[in-house]
């Protein structure tokens, strides 16, 4: 199949800008000694949960039915953190997970007994507390920081215990969201302040996700720097759980040009929307690379790219083209793979869009196509 014949709209996994991610995170484990695990979070194509498997150490999930994919579908290390848990599902979780991470003491307690004896294999879960460092290295992105004020999400140092139960093993923070070492060096002096005393009577300390290890201008030294230190300083084995940054561009969606109308400016009207298909757009803010496209007033022609849904706001953004572009034209947004399949949804019943390889070879190979039914399953 060629990118013409594809349905739209169509997510496209880039199986060869996929597998430089992998290599630069494989690398960075076996110099360092360090454990990366796929947050899935970010992006959970399982078809290529074997391929990601090859260079990884395993996935970490949200819940339940993250951790049931993790270890159904790459079946090595599984992790799971959520912020409270159900009884039912901490009986499974135990059965499939190596390490558990509660959100407070209470939690632990409540959930310690189940955890305790252990799996039927004869495994055993090891079990960590999340912590918040109070430490906020973020700027603009309230809703994706988790040392905000009044954050749910880790026990924060003045709800410590002055010593750990026996049986907590590790701690765990995720401050982070698309940054640099600089910003997780900073979060973790903050947390070794607070929390450093802890430190040598543990397994392990897990830097949580939001690290973008993969792009270009990481400071990958000084990653490496950080993990070598905490693994001298305190004999930890040291967990982190990107998740954009195994996909980080290599994904793309495709779409149609429906219509053109006119209201100040031309207004693309596509198959593909901002709320339904990319929520990011509209909740970081972000707006996605377009293949061939230019910022707004970069280009001869600007049009405002929105979607077939009833939001008003359902718009990507304002792009310039060097050709005005017309109604049946296809349009690829780039950075496509990370929470885009993970977050979509059906409002106004629109379509989800397919799912595509494309091969290193160039192939264009469909993975999976949804129709009413998927529609129709969601609701009763």
């Amino acid at each position: 199949m060629t990118w013409d014949e594809l349905p739209t709209p169509c997510y496209v996994v880039d199986e060869k800008k996929l597998k430089q991610n992998l290599i630069i995170l494989q690398n960075l484990e076996r110099e360092t000694g360090c454990h990366i695990l796929l947050a899935q979070k970010a992006f959970s194509m399982f078809s290529l949960y074997p391929l990601i498997g090859e260079y990884i150490s395993g996935t970490t999930a949200s819940g339940l039915y993250e951790a049931r994919l993790g270890h159904e579908e790459m079946g090595k290390e599984n992790h799971v953190f959520a912020p409270a848990y159900k009884e039912a599902d901490m009986r499974e979780l135990v059965e499939i997970c190596d390490h558990i991470v509660f959100n407070s003491f209470a939690q632990y307690e409540k959930h310690r007994k189940t955890c305790l004896p252990g799996r039927a294999d004869g495994g055993r879960v090891s079990m960590g507390i999340r912590v918040n460092p109070e430490c906020s290295t973020q700027e603009g992105h309230a809703i994706y920081d988790p040392c905000g004020a009044y954050s749910r999400l880790g026990v924060i140092r003045s709800e410590f215990p002055e010593e750990l139960p026996g049986d907590i093993e590790g701690l765990h923070f995720h401050t982070l969201c698309e940054q640099n070492a600089d910003d997780l060096c900073t979060t973790f002096r903050a947390f070794e302040k607070k929390f450093g005393s802890y430190l040598p009577s543990l397994k392990w300390l897990n830097l949580g996700g939001g690290h973008h290890i993969t792009r270009q201008d990481y400071r990958l030294d000084e990653l490496k720097e950080l993990i070598s230190y905490i693994r001298k300083t305190y004999g930890l084995t040291v967990y982190l759980e990107p998740g954009e940054a195994i996909a980080l561009n290599a994904g793309y969606l495709v779409t149609e040009v429906m219509d053109i109308v006119h209201n100040g400016m031309d207004i693309l009207i596509l198959d593909a929307s901002a709320a339904c298909h990319m929520p990011d757009v509209l909740e970081m803010p972000y707006r996605p690379p377009l293949k061939g496209g230019y910022p707004a007033g970069e280009a001869p022609f600007t049009c405002r790219l929105s979607s077939m849904t009833c939001l008003a706001g359902d718009v990507i953004g304002d792009y310039s083209f060097e050709k005005m572009p017309e109604i049946g034209d296809r349009l690829v947004f780039e950075d496509m793979a990370i929470y885009s399949m993970v977050k979509n949804n059906t409002f106004n019943g629109m379509p989800l869009p397919a799912i595509a390889l494309l091969r290193e070879d160039g192939r264009v190979e469909i993975i999976k196509e949804f129709g009413y039914e998927d529609f129709k399953g969601r609701l009763s």
